[in-house]
């Protein structure tokens, strides 16, 4: 079968529900340390920025992981790079379990934080390969599946973690890590031929020529705004529940608020997907960052129980979008042979943005004693992002004509 064939093929779409049920469990390593941050904390007498590090460590892993991995699948494809992820994620869940003090826990994440990284951006570039009409609703279905995950499990896994320690939950995630991972990304050893991609290689081609900027350049203007946006992100997703249980709320009320966010960052995905196909990654990025900003503002007045319930549900639908679309703008304006290279990049600017933020966050509670001035440091980190947006989309746009004189 040709690969003209294949492309939005029912091969394609059955590859894309196996993809998704395999980035559902290879992304739980991201949020298992947001649950189990305040049992850590502690367990251990770690203030609250110390008790971030292992969160930090994990999407500093992430970050690197997207860009290693994503070479490797561009490489030698995506079957051997899960493989190699899922055991190395398993190990590393082991690791944390004997963990005895901060420093050892959170270089037990950095590992982890590699490994779950082939469940992102390598899984959405190697996805972006077998669609072209479609691909903006398969991108965005894949990148649901870290959401997916993040509002799965931790509700899931409450119960384990409040009867028997956060240290039953690693290794429960440990074995289910390899007995999903592994079998299923044997079922994506096909590979598609980069040669007979020659119609989406010509649209990125002139793309690339309309913006005016060399792939270097605009991978690193689109890294660039992927901090910002995912410094501004990260405030809510990474302390919500540290957020809850510093205003009396509890860690089980800050864990269904984060998969009521999530849930609706799958939703907001699902949708920015339909979007894109239309309108094209930058315009749909543009507007999601747009109402990730108009909802972190409305954290700050509000910070009862109900309302933080109905914010958080605002926030992951405004969000979600954001990350899938900055590989759709990669995939427009890049050659399709270096999708997993050039994903990863950005991808890994992202989840740095992610770390930065989780961090920072951290450090302005145990100077402020309060999350309102973390709020407004996302805030200006979002505006920067939406800044590069708009340059992008008016760079972007065909020049007019000019008016010859009579």
């Amino acid at each position: 079968m040709s690969t003209s064939a294949i492309l939005d093929s029912r091969y394609s779409w059955t590859r894309l529900l196996i993809t998704l049920a395999i980035a559902t469990v290879a992304n739980v390593g991201m949020w298992a340390v947001i649950v189990v941050m305040p049992a850590v904390e502690v367990e251990f007498g770690a203030d609250r920025a110390s008790a971030s590090l292992p969160y930090t460590l994990t999407m500093i892993g992430f970050a690197v992981g997207n860009l290693v991995i994503g070479r490797l699948v561009d490489r030698f494809g995506i079957t051997l790079a899960l493989c190699a992820a899922a055991l190395l994620s398993a190990i590393s869940y082991g690791l944390a379990m004997l963990a005895r003090d901060m420093i050892w826990l959170s270089a037990a994440h950095l590992f982890l934080g590699l490994g779950t990284a082939a469940g992102f951006g390598p899984l959405i570039a190697d996805i972006s390969h077998w669609f072209q009409r479609r691909r903006g609703i398969a991108v965005a279905l894949v990148a649901s599946g870290n959401y997916l995950s993040g509002a799965i499990w931790p509700t899931a896994l409450a119960d384990m973690l409040a009867e028997s320690g956060w240290r039953s939950v690693y290794a429960t995630l440990a074995v289910v890590t390899l007995l999903v991972v592994v079998p299923l990304s044997l079922v994506l050893r096909r590979r598609i031929a980069f040669d007979a991609q020659g119609d989406s290689a010509a649209v990125s081609a002139s793309n690339a020529a309309r913006v005016g900027l060399t792939p270097r350049q605009l991978q690193w203007i689109l890294g660039l705004a992927g901090i910002g946006c995912c410094v501004a992100m990260s405030m809510p997703q990474v302390h919500i529940v540290a957020y809850c249980v510093g205003l009396g709320y509890g860690p089980t009320v800050g864990a269904e608020m984060l998969s009521l966010m999530l849930l609706g960052g799958v939703v907001s995905r699902v949708i920015s997907g339909l979007v894109a196909d239309r309108f094209g990654g930058v315009r749909t990025l543009l507007v999601g960052s747009i109402l990730q900003c108009i909802a972190l503002f409305l954290y700050l007045p509000y910070d009862g129980m109900v309302s933080l319930y109905l914010v958080s549900a605002i926030f992951g639908l405004a969000q979600g979008g954001i990350v899938p679309s900055y590989a759709l703008v990669v995939r427009e304006y890049m050659p399709p042979e270096e999708a997993g290279t050039r994903v990863g990049f950005v991808m890994m600017m992202t989840i740095l943005g992610m770390a930065l933020g989780g961090w920072m966050s951290g450090w302005i509670y145990d100077v402020s004693g309060s999350y309102q001035l973390a709020f407004v440091n996302g805030i200006f980190w979002n505006g920067l992002n939406i800044a590069i947006m708009v340059l992008l989309l008016m760079r972007s746009r065909p020049a007019r004509p000019r008016m010859q004189p009579a």
